[in-house]
């Protein structure tokens, strides 16, 4: 007698259905994202409506506290003369070298003292101190040092910019899973090779979200940079409004800076998504 071995029969797909296990791509799937995106400017779009319209009745103060209508005006004026792209090109250049510069120290102090102890035990106490003297105390012995010019706003910036990097480097390392390191000491890794194949990359997402600390700091500390006799910037046009008493000037450096610190931390944390899409983690509001 002759063994049959019979197969399941697979189900015929009709034209254009998905395959079995395949998630079918929903029509309304981009409008929804957008509509969820857009939803965040849900808040601000409100207040501007509701500070306009207070503008108008008279409820609030335009000479104190300007429409947005009239700040508008104010940075649209600005561009036309030519001065707004040069005062944020100076912003921008100084969070950026100050951002850099941060962050590359951090991250080989925070890599070190995440790995070895006796780093740890020789650096940490100190770096902790420093952490805790407020930014503008540094800003007289800046200036003392290194003049008025462009090197003391950019090493202000880095200060602040460094100790978020620090930390967060240094607690994402002390807790990598050991089991992990394990596996990196049985395959005979170096220290090199086990921070760089399983210590940063298992610290990476909270690595960023450290990065993303410290670039919002960064963008706190400019301010303050800018106070030491800067000649553009954005805190330069906030010291020029309250000295000719122009709160539209004030209003708009503080909505640039908003503006400005929001989209470049948007492109960071893009980026970071790009670079940790691997992890399998878990995103409210799916289903």
């Amino acid at each position: 007698m002759t063994n049959v071995t019979l197969t399941p029969r697979r189900p015929v797909e009709a034209p254009g259905e998905a395959p079995p296990g395949a998630t079918p791509d929903k029509p309304g799937r981009g409008v929804s994202r957008r509509f969820k995106s857009a939803l965040g400017l849900l808040i601000p779009a409100t207040l501007v409506v509701v500070w306009e319209v207070g503008a108008l009745a008279g409820v609030i103060s335009t000479r104190s506290l300007p429409p947005p209508s009239q700040i508008g005006q104010t940075i649209l004026d600005l561009a036309r003369a030519g001065d707004l792209g040069n005062h944020a090109l100076a912003t921008l250049g100084r969070v950026w070298w100050g951002f850099l510069l941060g962050v590359t120290v951090a991250t080989m102090l925070g890599a070190a003292s995440g790995v070895s102890p006796l780093f740890k035990r020789l650096f940490d106490p100190t770096l902790q101190a420093l952490r805790s003297i407020p930014s503008i105390a540094w800003i007289p012995l800046f200036i003392l040092w290194f003049g008025i010019f462009e090197t003391p706003k950019v090493l202000l910036i880095a200060f602040g910019v460094f100790f978020p990097v620090y930390l967060t480097l240094e607690g994402a390392i002390a807790n990598v899973d050991r089991k992990l390191v394990e596996v990196g000491r049985i395959y005979r890794f170096s220290t090199f090779a086990l921070i760089r194949r399983i210590l940063l990359p298992a610290s990476l997402p909270t690595y960023i979200i450290g990065l993303r600390g410290g670039l919002g700091l960064g963008w706190m500390f400019v301010v303050a940079a800018e106070f030491m006799g800067a000649s553009n910037g954005f805190g330069y046009l906030l010291i020029d409004g309250q000295m000719t008493s122009r709160p539209a000037i004030i209003i708009a450096s503080i909505v640039l800076f908003a503006v400005c610190g929001k989209l470049s931390d948007l492109a960071l944390a893009t980026l970071g998504s790009r670079l940790i899409s691997w992890q399998d983690g878990y995103s409210p509001g799916e289903t």
